[in-house]
């Protein structure tokens, strides 16, 4: 492809010569440039990769898009934003894959897994090709994509949804976070529908503010680019979303809204009940539990019919679920007891967790947990204070401490904990941790580990170890004989 096409996704971009040259690949680390690759010049919280610029044109790249001169041989392409330009030539590149298919986006602090895996589940069912995108990485056909990041970079976003597109996919459901939305990974993208699951405390190392999080997720919702949205009505947020112009319905468990649901049964294993979508009856099971993820299939449900799925589709996609990984997953029995994993790693998260396990702990409930180094931590100590509160005894440990020292971040958390509490103990070593609760249990116990969900790693001074939660429960219930 010349590079002149990919300049007409940038009318405000100058192109210092060149503009006739041939590219072959998109490239953002100069360490691998080569020959005919268009090299993308991003500022980072640590790193400017204008610094690297003139690497990459040593390595062959064929044209540089900087934000500044860099006095390159090359052709230079100036543009404002480095990174909206890298998500609009990408999306150019592929080929625009992405006007191909119907786009869902699902956004919110916590649920945006679980939700995304509900409705491609329920799409699938109505006879949808249907793929997903997100923190378990990607799904469509029958292939499988190992993840990276919630949103992936703009380059392999929209290589993979070209990939998608190849396999005959019809609609894909990408789960879009506050970061993507504000470095503008994914603005080339206009969404059929756009899934509001909730806004609480998280990421406030990156964002300055709750305002200013809560304004990187409404952009998604933007009348200019969204054609329908869902509203979480139990959030304040969701509400407030619901005045900025896009057609909208709502669902909620608290509050008047156009999607509700009532419980039937509920085990630790499953939910049964039946949804009210807009006065039409959905009598359905969910192979998990908790009122959170009642609410996460009427975010579904109600997404999917705006894609004409009927009740009968939605109730058979949701009961076809087994359950999403990492995601209050039931993982192992051990003594009489029950062993859960979880990815929650914010208040709400962990209290909406707890709180569904409690209601069907016959003995102790037990939590282990950490917090993730480099990340938000003024969340900390509030963990540590709701986990106080909602279990009778907890094994405080390491979770990604990255390049903190894991027990300043276990200092913290320990701190909100006594508020509320000193039933507790601190193991920094995570797979020691484990061990630890795991010999706590007995008869109707139930544990919980939380923090890593699905991860196959443990990330410690920059290196990622392999580590995965249920295959560590697994070993070490082997080995405490059992």
């Amino acid at each position: 492809m010349k590079l002149s096409q990919l300049l007409e996704e940038m009318p405000d971009a100058y192109c210092a010569g060149g503009a006739d040259r041939e590219i072959t690949s998109l490239c953002t680390d100069s360490r691998v440039a080569g020959d005919g690759e268009l090299f993308f010049c991003i500022r980072g919280t640590r790193v400017d990769s204008h610094e690297f610029a003139k690497d990459a044109e040593r390595r062959g790249a064929a044209a540089v898009v900087c934000e500044r001169d860099l006095g390159l041989s090359c052709p230079q392409v100036l543009v404002r934003d480095g990174r909206e330009a890298m998500a609009r030539m990408s999306a150019a590149f592929y080929g625009h894959p992405e006007r191909t298919m119907k786009v869902i986006g699902v956004t919110g602090t916590n649920g945006k897994t679980t939700v995304s895996h509900m409705i491609r589940s329920i799409l699938v069912a109505a006879g949808v090709k249907a793929g997903v995108i997100g923190t378990l990485g990607a799904r469509y056909a029958d292939r499988s994509v190992a993840p990276v990041l919630t949103t992936p970079d703009p380059v392999s976003l929209f290589s993979l949804l070209s990939d998608m597109k190849k396999a005959g996919t019809e609609a894909v459901v990408c789960e879009v976070s506050a970061h993507a939305l504000t470095l503008n990974k994914e603005c080339p993208l206009s969404y059929e529908a756009a899934v509001f699951t909730n806004l609480t405390h998280d990421h406030l190392d990156f964002f300055p503010d709750m305002d200013s999080y809560g304004r990187a997720k409404a952009k998604m919702f933007d009348p200019a680019r969204c054609k329908y949205a869902v509203l979480n009505f139990d959030d304040k947020f969701g509400r407030r979303l619901s005045e900025n112009g896009t057609p909208f319905c709502s669902f909620a468990l608290d509050t008047p809204a156009d999607a509700f649901a009532l419980v039937e049964s509920e085990t630790l294993k499953e939910t049964r009940m039946m949804l009210n979508l807009c006065d039409e009856l959905c009598e359905t099971t969910i192979r998990m539990t908790g009122r959170h993820n009642v609410s996460n299939a009427l975010a579904a449900a109600m997404t999917a019919r705006r894609f004409g799925a009927g009740t009968e589709e939605i109730s058979k996609g949701l009961s076809a679920l087994p359950g999403v990984d990492g995601r209050l997953e039931w993982a192992a029995s051990f003594r009489g007891a029950d062993v859960f994993v979880d990815f929650a790693h914010t208040p709400d998260g962990l209290e909406k967790s707890l709180s569904a396990l409690r209601a069907h702990c016959a003995g102790r409930l037990v939590c282990l947990f950490g917090c993730g180094g480099n990340r938000d931590a003024g969340k900390r100590a509030p963990m540590g204070e709701t986990v106080a509160r909602l279990c009778d005894f907890a094994v405080i440990t390491s979770d990604n401490p990255r390049y903190e020292d894991p027990c300043e971040i276990i200092a913290q958390v320990e701190q909100g904990f006594r508020r509320a509490s000193n039933a507790y103990v601190c193991v920094q070593e995570r797979e020691k941790a484990t061990e630890y609760a795991l010999n706590l249990l007995g008869e109707g116990d139930i544990l919980l580990v939380a923090g890593k969900g699905g991860e196959y790693y443990q990330e410690i001074m920059g290196i990622k170890y392999s580590y995965n939660d249920k295959n560590v429960i697994k070993t070490a219930i082997e080995k405490l004989g059992e």
